[in-house]
């Protein structure tokens, strides 16, 4: 085993060419245990990240969406409005149902983030949002695809991404529940990579004397870790062929949705999106185009306003179709940015960040002492050479938490799930009961074990349900 002493004299070569060696500043002030963390630390650091970032200007600068004077809205998949469409789309249902049945598709959730924001301590996966029960969105998720498998005979894998923060919590919460009765073998979990923070002068952030300040690479590390952890080569020989990719604080996400699947294969996509149309101009969700020849999402923050507010000669939003995050990737697209080492860019954020003394927020501009750099997934769509976005029903597969109170909050997804589920009882002919402002007079929930659909409910819906109170229906044991 290598000596701390040899470990250190390496370090400190590695670190002298990187330009990092103020990073060893305080090492005469460390015991053997401290001086043992921070190595480990400097170790594990991607190389080729920190040898990327030694070509870029400093201090580093968002990068910038391009020239957006030719960006222009990629068409899309409207939703079934003639009786064509609607054949259409039950096309695509049932070749994406052959999918499923042959157990080509597997399912990926990005679930690195706590619940800080929410007020609550833990992996927001273990957020308790059911309306009645008090369900936690990974019960959600993992028995939607618990349902498919029991529908099609086949096993619909599952890969949690976690991060290194929440990576254990997130594997006892899963144990500790039966895996919520899936087989615990179809169940990956991997922690996605954390990157090295920076201060506004390049040098590596000292969170403590001797501990480096890190932050999760971003939903795009999904990549990283991927090839990382040998996940695709496992996919593979599952026999896998497709990887429906979707954010696990979005309660209503229709995992390995046929329709989305069937449209994907059928036009030999490489990556797919789905899309709602947006609330507002101004709502904050991505724009998919094309400039240059390219697939290119923006961001609602770089889209400039004369795009934002134009508008079609019906009258519709020309970006009207937003992100909602929830894709498809077939294994050949993700093998092939594998093997040509394509690597996303890097965003950059400005934050404040606990630090030791010389790099604290008094002595960095504003008060922002840290320079944080992560991926975003939809930067894939530009090395792909064949995209599909299909747009959705906002009701029926988006409502995301990502505020305490307000808007996307647990009070609006409760409310949606609820709403979803009053939909489902009417197209059964059971309207529930309403309050004078339109509001649902009672509590509804459905277990995604007992529906996924307003047609599987009609199938099992007691000819006695009492609606004039809360309804819970639970598959039973």
């Amino acid at each position: 085993m290598e000596s701390l002493t040899s470990r250190q004299r390496r370090m400190r070569e590695k670190l002298t060419e990187w330009g990092q060696i103020g990073v060893l500043r305080f090492w005469d002030d460390l015991d053997s245990a401290g001086r043992a963390q921070l190595l480990a630390q400097l170790d594990d650091l991607d190389e080729r990240f920190i040898t990327a970032l030694r070509a870029r200007q400093w201090p580093p600068e968002e990068l910038a969406a391009g020239a957006l004077d030719e960006f222009t809205p990629l068409a899309h998949i409207p939703l079934p409005g003639t009786r064509a469409e609607e054949q259409t789309w039950r096309r695509a249902r049932q070749r994406g149902e052959a999918l499923l049945a042959e157990g080509a598709v597997a399912a990926l959730v990005v679930a690195g983030g706590q619940g800080t924001r929410l007020g609550f301590s833990g992996p927001k996966g273990k957020f308790p949002l059911g309306p009645i029960s008090g369900r936690t969105l990974f019960q959600y998720h993992t028995e939607q695809i618990l349902a498919l498998e029991r529908r099609f005979g086949r096993t619909l894998p599952l890969y949690v991404m976690t991060s290194p923060a929440n990576h254990q919590e997130t594997g006892a919460f899963f144990r500790e529940n039966g895996y919520f009765g899936k087989e615990p073998e179809s169940v990956r979990l991997f922690p996605q990579r954390m990157l090295p923070v920076f201060d506004p002068r390049g040098q590596l952030l000292l969170e403590e004397k001797g501990k480096l300040s890190l932050a999760p690479d971003g939903h795009g590390g999904v990549l990283y870790a991927l090839e990382h952890h040998h996940l695709l080569e496992e996919m593979r020989q599952r026999g896998i062929r497709f990887l429906y990719y979707f954010q696990v604080d979005n309660v209503l996400a229709r995992i390995a949705d046929p329709v989305f699947l069937g449209f994907h294969d059928e036009m030999a996509a490489e990556m797919s999106a789905k899309t709602v149309y947006k609330r507002d101009p101004w709502e904050k969700l991505g724009n998919i185009g094309l400039a240059a020849g390219m697939y290119k999402v923006v961001e609602y923050t770089e889209l400039p306003e004369a795009l934002k507010t134009a508008c079609d000669d019906e009258g519709k939003l020309l970006f009207g179709q937003g992100s909602i995050a929830i894709h498809l990737f077939s294994l050949d697209f993700l093998e092939r940015l594998m093997r040509q080492h394509i690597e996303l860019p890097y965003h950059i954020a400005h934050k404040t960040m606990a630090s030791v003394p010389d790099q604290g927020a008094a002595q960095a501009p504003g008060g922002l002492n840290a320079v944080k750099f992560e991926q975003f997934i939809f930067d894939a769509f530009s090395y792909a050479s064949r995209v599909m976005v299909l747009e959705t029903e906002r009701r029926s597969e988006f409502s995301p938490i990502k505020n305490k109170e307000g808007d996307d909050s647990p009070a609006t997804a409760r409310r949606d799930l609820c709403e979803l589920y009053a939909g489902w009882l009417a197209a059964c002919g059971r309207p529930p009961q309403r309050n004078g402002d339109g509001t649902l007079a009672f509590r509804l929930e459905i277990s995604p074990l007992v529906a996924l659909s307003a047609e599987q409910l009609k199938r099992v819906l007691p000819p006695d349900l009492n609606l004039e109170q809360d309804v819970l229906l639970e598959a039973r044991s």
